[in-house]
């Protein structure tokens, strides 16, 4: 019994300690062949025989057991000091992050726009047909309407597809003068290089009694804001049609890329179209209850600004998160 107590505790590691398990207590270990010489030990003689044995694997047992957890706290207090973490030393320093290209278009463009007194005012992503059409003048049979165009809900309710609810709501919760512009998320059902489904827009309102709000104003402002975002271009306004707003107009500067001269790009032409805009309609004052007051609305793409900005070719490369890109703006 002293040699066998001798090969547990000289057993150095958990691996060791498993083979002399299997020396004593396995199927055809050194307990297992004594006992078996049951059979062949005279009827007197059986009992003290197998007392005998079971005080032996129990003394046995028990210094095994008492070895293993020995073993076990050693190779657990190895493995936490070969993991160890030093928390006082210094790391290496981590790369410079920055906001994502749209985030940091969306800031400039209302830093523009906050520096003119305009409030910026938020609203729901999921609308009514009131607010998201119907108050906008958008008649039944609008295209815009069209299943293909609008995320529906079963209820009725739909993801809006332009911030111009957000004017809306303000409209019908605040008394003119109102000087706003309406930043946020919107959704369509398109996806191609210049469309995704989920896309960022800032519209702008402008509301006054009638006669203190012109559309000379309007392009002021709108001209100023351009050279601001894209340096110095020329802008031009070409008559447009909007169902909320008329006179209408759609926005162009002269090509970025190739200073007007006309490329690609440009198909040729030397202008980029960037945003629409207009005198409100007046049925759109009708629907929230203002009377003997006018005022101009404008609305553009976030995405559009940031690729012209950045000269990205592809709009859904800014939403595929593929580093190589991201990086780029730090």
């Amino acid at each position: 019994m002293e040699e066998l107590e001798v090969n547990i505790i000289q057993a150095e590691t958990l691996e060791a300690l498993e083979k002399v398990r299997l020396e004593l207590f396995g199927k055809k270990g050194v307990l297992a062949v004594e006992f078996a010489k049951m059979k062949d030990v005279p009827g007197p003689e059986k009992k003290a025989f197998a007392e005998g044995l079971n005080t032996t694997k129990n003394f046995l047992q028990e210094s095994f057991d008492a070895r293993y957890e020995l073993l076990k706290s050693e190779a657990i207090d190895a493995m936490l000091k070969s993991e160890a973490i030093d928390v006082s030393l210094y790391g290496g320093l981590a790369q410079k992050g920055a906001l994502h290209p749209v985030m940091q278009t969306m800031d400039k463009i209302i830093d523009y726009f906050v520096a003119l007194n305009f409030a910026v005012q938020s609203g729901p992503m999921v609308e009514d047909d009131f607010h998201n059409f119907e108050a906008l003048n958008l008649p039944k049979n609008h295209p815009a309407r069209d299943m293909q165009d609008t995320f529906y809900f079963k209820d009725g309710g739909l993801l809006r597809t332009h911030t111009s609810p957000v004017q809306i709501r303000t409209m019908m919760q605040t008394k003119p003068p109102i000087r706003m512009i309406a930043p946020g998320t919107v959704f369509r059902r398109d996806y191609d290089i210049t469309h995704t489904p989920m896309f960022h827009q800032v519209e702008g309102l402008v509301v006054d009694d009638k006669g203190k709000v012109s559309f000379a104003n309007l392009k002021s402002i709108l001209t100023d804001f351009l050279q601001y975002m894209f340096g110095e271009v020329e802008v031009r306004f070409r008559p447009s049609f909007f169902p909320f707003t008329e006179p209408s107009a759609e926005v162009d500067i002269s090509c970025i890329f190739c200073q007007g001269n006309g490329c690609r790009v440009c198909s040729h032409t030397g202008w980029l179209e960037v945003l629409g805009c207009g005198i409100v309609d007046p049925n759109v004052f009708k629907a929230v209850g203002y009377e003997e007051v006018s005022g101009y609305a404008f609305g553009l793409g976030v995405e559009r600004f940031a690729m012209l900005m950045h000269k990205i070719p592809d709009l859904r490369s800014l939403f595929e998160g593929d580093i190589r890109l991201l990086e780029q703006f730090r």
